[in-house]
């Protein structure tokens, strides 16, 4: 067993390092992710134990990044991509949804691009303007793309390594305002033996409410539940993992037990990832919900200036809000 504790910075550099060890035809690519080992130092000391020709310093354009990368795996190769802030991905969108996406469709399957596109993603690090979206919903919408992202350094990891290892193309959402939380990670595939890629997991179990969220309102959500605990109210939380597909069965089957649900992104609520859940839950669990499916998220317009962030962000007031209205029907 290798179990230590490590940041979800820190465990990201490791599986990347794990995956250039394993597999020659892995490369990493991306704005500074060799010299200077990225803006958030997630692949900091790959470029000096695996080259220049492994690691690879690109031009400050993501479309060309993106584009390159593709022609990579068109000739056998795993470019592991780095979006240096989730506002840069814009000028690649094209590549990512007419190219990277419908490949496979367009060859009739004989074609497979296995390229994982990594995007820090997310606000609450006081940044200026296009350092602090979440467009997963936009790529999520686009069939040919899986879209994943880890709440905990442990799936931080093993998420990665699975991605890295999908013959699909796969964009992973990194949720930089956790970076820096720490957990146990066991990198022995042997010991920690982890689930498929695309299930969620319920991290804490609870009988009056469901919450269900992924990538950085996952924390929120358990401080939720334990707040919510003082009171009297039991709260179960499900990590959901993976935006595209979602695992509806396992919401399902928390929303059967608990017959409320609340989910939570930072993005905005309007068209968001939270609403096709929303809709295919009250389809599914029409005659076991006690109360119409519930929304938490950002406001429908643009990022503001890091100075009134707190006031767009979702936060423990906003979900324990939404909490009290369901348990209120």
């Amino acid at each position: 067993m290798a179990t230590e504790k490590l940041s979800i910075v820190k465990a990201i550099n490791a599986s990347l390092r794990t995956a250039l060890e394993s597999d020659p035809k892995v490369l990493v690519m991306g704005e500074d992710v060799g010299k200077l080992g990225g803006v958030f130092r997630v692949t900091d000391g790959l470029q000096k134990d695996f080259g220049e020709d492994r690691v690879i310093d690109t031009p400050l354009a993501e479309s060309g990044i993106v584009g390159t990368a593709i022609g990579l795996a068109l000739r056998g190769y795993r470019p592991v991509v780095e979006i240096q802030f989730d506002g840069f991905v814009f000028p690649a969108y094209d590549q990512i949804v007419t190219q990277l996406a419908k490949m496979h469709a367009r060859a009739l399957g004989k074609i497979k691009l296995p390229v994982v596109i990594r995007i820090p993603y997310g606000g609450a690090i006081g940044a200026v303007e296009h350092h602090s979206e979440s467009p997963e919903s936009l790529f999520a919408h686009v069939a040919g793309l899986k879209v994943v992202s880890p709440a905990n350094a442990s799936d931080a990891y093993w998420m990665l390594q699975q991605a890295i290892q999908s013959d699909d193309p796969v964009i992973y959402f990194e949720p930089k305002r956790r970076y820096h939380d720490r957990s146990e990670v066991d990198t022995d595939a042997a010991t920690a033996a982890p689930g498929p890629l695309h299930t969620a997991r319920t991290v804490r179990a609870g009988t009056d409410l469901t919450l269900a969220a992924y990538g950085p309102m996952v924390k929120t959500c358990l401080e939720a539940a334990a707040a919510a605990e003082e009171e009297g109210r039991s709260l179960e939380v499900l990590d959901l993992r993976s935006i595209s597909p979602v695992d509806f069965d396992a919401i399902q089957a928390s929303v059967e037990r608990t017959r409320r649900l609340v989910v939570v992104h930072e993005a905005p609520v309007f068209f968001g990832s939270g609403a096709e859940i929303a809709a295919r839950i009250t389809e599914r669990c029409f005659y076991h919900l006690e109360a119409p499916v519930l929304r938490v998220g950002g406001y429908h317009a643009p990022y503001p200036p890091s100075r009134l962030e707190d006031e767009y962000l979702p936060g423990l007031d906003r979900v324990l809000d939404a909490v009290d209205r369901s348990l209120a029907y």
